[in-house]
Order: structure tokens, then C-alpha cells, then sequence
């Protein structure tokens, strides 16, 4: 979920925000390509490289060695390298894939549009043609919230645990009637981002094309939220006893204007509610941490984390009897 709204409605606040927010993510992300290659290496060898899955490739970063294996779902905008030192140190004691999202940094652009099942579906091929074998406890920030609940309901037997950090609330992105004013805006922002791509898009400078690859990827997934994910999600009825933490934040973003507070605890109790869909599932507030929980709260995601891998451990792995 993007953080970037702008309250005020006025056009050409909002247009700057989504620059700095959206712009800078790409800058970040666009870096030099790696080879392609589908050689799988052993469990314990880093994967640092594009992965072909037939359609298009996706750049994975995975380190670290045993099961289960934790796999990492970013929010809108962000590249696994912002959830690297989490990474590293979930790696200390499993292995830990990560990897960004068709469009995203080093990987290539994939087919449209890009909602939640389409890029469940990926990272599963994506997983299989890189070899990295379940089960999985999947980590999912944001947007990527939905997509692992979505990577969960399609493939259950691969799943061990999940944890959720601030998904969007399931209320709010089915109906939109909650909170409208924050929708339209969403909505605005959405249209902002597709007219930016497509003006970059007829630029002669090859790194505005590139930039333009990016921002057509999150400006279908902004658009996507509010339409085929938002079914999708709302479709899955129950994780039935899958181990299952949801993480909220408790600072309301300002960026949301009169709305803020309001829709903060609104925010709060839908994620409440979803850990409720699992018969194991466990609520955690961080109230001093923004959305942004991976980066104000590193130490408390880890614990919790952990705690999921060695919840999802069969006895022999987890050295008990």
C-alpha cells in the first residue's frame, strides 16, 4: 500500500509526493543486470541473479541454509534490499529468499495486470525454477500482505506459516465505501502514476523508459487493489490452523489529513480480524512504529519472525523430542 496520499486533493502536491516516493524507489532499484541462468544451486549457496520463468525473469536474492524456508514479499515501491538486514540475520538460522517483483529493479516487466493471484503465481514459479524447495513461512509487507495470503489460499501444502505487516484492510479496498475520501484520493494518485509512466514511456532517454517499466507496474497494482486482488483476497474464507501472525502498526500516517487517527484504529482492528481467519493466529501492535514496520521495528519483526520458524518446525528440526 502506498504511503504517499495526499490529503488536500490539490493535482500538483500529490504529483510531487508520488516523484519523491515513487522516482527515488526506482533510482534505487535500477541497478546493473545479472546473467540469466536456471542452474538451481544447493541448499546453504547463495542466489544473487535474474531467474528466467518462462514469460519474463525475476532477480532473487536468497541466503542462507535450511528449512523452513522464509520467503519475502515487499510493499509498493520497495525492493528486497530494504528488508537486507532482516534477511541477513533470519539467515543465521534458515534460508531466506527474497526477491523483486516484475517491473521492480533488476527484474524484467511481466504480464498485465498485475494483481495478486498473477504475482502469487509468479513467485511460485519462480520459487520452483529456482529450486528453492518448501515448506515455506511467507513474510509479506503491505501489498505484499495480500499477495501471500493469495500465495497461501492457491498453495496450502506449501506453507508452513505466515506473517502480515500492516496489509491493507480487507474492508476498506472491497467496497470503498469506507474511508471514500482516502479511495478517491488512492484512486487520483493511481491515474497520476499511469500518466507519468506513459510520458516516460515516449521519452527518448533510455533511463526514463526504464523508469517508466516500474512506474507501469505499480500503477497496476495500485489499480489492481482496489478490483481483481480485493476480490481475491475477499474470496479466502479461512487459513484454517496454518500458523498465522498479522503485525499492525500504531502510528496513523498525517499524510491522511482529518481522516488519520480514525482510519489508523479502523486499520488496526481489520488486522486484528484477519488473524482471526486461522485457528492459530496471533495479533502483535507495535504502536511506536509507523507502516513502515521492517524499518522502525526491525528487532520485533525478527522476534517475530523466528518465533513463526520455530513454530512451523517439525520436532526433528527444531531438536526437540
Amino acid at each position: 500500500m502506498s504511503t504517499g496520499t495526499e490529503p488536500s486533493g490539490r493535482s500538483e502536491r500529490c504529483i510531487a509526493l508520488i516523484a519523491r516516493f515513487v522516482f527515488a524507489a526506482a533510482l534505487a532499484l535500477l541497478t546493473a543486470s545479472c546473467g540469466h541462468s536456471d542452474t538451481a544451486p544447493p541448499d546453504g549457496v547463495t542466489i544473487d541473479r535474474q531467474i528466467d520463468i518462462g514469460t519474463h525473469s525475476l532477480y532473487v536474492h536468497c541466503v542462507g541454509k535450511g528449512t523452513p524456508v522464509v520467503v519475502i514479499d515487499v510493499g509498493v515501491g520497495e525492493s528486497y534490499a530494504s528488508w537486507q538486514p532482516i534477511q541477513d540475520e533470519l539467515a543465521r538460522a534458515t534460508r531466506v529468499f527474497a526477491y523483486d517483483r516484475a517491473g521492480y529493479g533488476q527484474s524484467e516487466p511481466g504480464p498485465m495486470p498485475r494483481h495478486a493471484k498473477q504475482e502469487a503465481r509468479e513467485l511460485r514459479l519462480l520459487l520452483e525454477k529456482a529450486g528453492v524447495k518448501g515448506p515455506y513461512v511467507l513474510v509479506g509487507h503491505s501489498l505484499g500482505g495480500l499477495n501471500m495470503q493469495v500465495f497461501a489460499a492457491e498453495y496450502p501444502d506449501d506453507v508452513a506459516g505466515m506473517v502480515l505487516l500492516d496489509p491493507p484492510p480487507l474492508q476498506w479496498i472491497v467496497g470503498g465505501e469506507t474511508f471514500p475520501e482516502l479511495t478517491d484520493l488512492f484512486k487520483k494518485q493511481t491515474q497520476e502514476l499511469s500518466t507519468a509512466a506513459q510520458a516516460m514511456d515516449q521519452s527518448a532517454d533510455p533511463q526514463e523508459k526504464a523508469k517508466a517499466v516500474f512506474l507501469k507496474a505499480v500503477a497496476s497494482e495500485h489499480e489492481e487493489l482496489f478490483g481483481e486482488t480485493a476480490r481475491q483476497v475477499a474470496a479466502i474464507g479461512s487459513f484454517g490452523d496454518l500458523p498465522l501472525t498479522v503485525i499492525a502498526s500504531g502510528k496513523a500516517n498525517p499524510l491522511f489529513g482529518a481522516a488519520a487517527e480514525d482510519y489508523q484504529r479502523f486499520w488496526i482492528e481489520q488486522s486484528r480480524e484477519l488473524a482471526g481467519k486461522s485457528t492459530r493466529g496471533k495479533f502483535v501492535l507495535i504502536q511506536e512504529s509507523s507502516h513502515q514496520l521492517h524499518r522502525d521495528a526491525p528487532d520485533k519483526v525478527l522476534e517475530a519472525i523466528r518465533q513463526m520458524i520455530t513454530e512451523s518446525r517439525p520436532p526433528e528440526a527444531s531438536g526437540r523430542d
